[in-house]
């Protein structure tokens, strides 16, 4: 079971970037999938999580209204566009996969699979 997380980098204040996540060696469509992220000298705090359908999403305070998460189950991937980049956005972002679970979940300890994590850092 493999997550790679792509497409962080510099991006601008009130930019855009998108985040996706490659899923490979399990029933992809059997998972809650999620992205989590950690600033210097802060915890990992959850960001956003796309139902095993795609249809329920769940978002944090800070990324409701400007993330936007989905899920494509037939290439194995989920993805997360970032629109209205602010500063306060930096930080290594985590994909992360939770078996068998109905509809989405914040809960980190739920979550038993984590990719490497990719850097996004938002420079005004």
């Amino acid at each position: 079971v493999q997550l790679q997380a792509s497409g962080g980098g510099l991006g601008h204040v009130g930019g855009s970037l998108r985040l996706s996540c490659a899923a490979s060696g399990y029933d992809f469509s059997y998972y809650v999938m999620g992205w989590f992220r950690q600033a210097p000298g802060k915890v990992r705090e959850f960001v956003a999580a796309v139902s095993r359908t795609g249809v329920n999403t769940r978002y944090s305070e800070s990324a409701r209204g400007r993330f936007t998460i989905s899920r494509d189950n037939t290439k194995n991937e989920m993805y997360m566009q970032m629109n209205s980049l602010e500063p306060e956005d930096t930080a290594v972002y985590y994909c992360a996969a939770a078996p068998g679970i109905a509809g989405t979940t914040s809960q980190e300890h739920m979550y038993n699979t984590w990719g490497q994590g990719t850097q996004v850092t938002v420079s005004s």
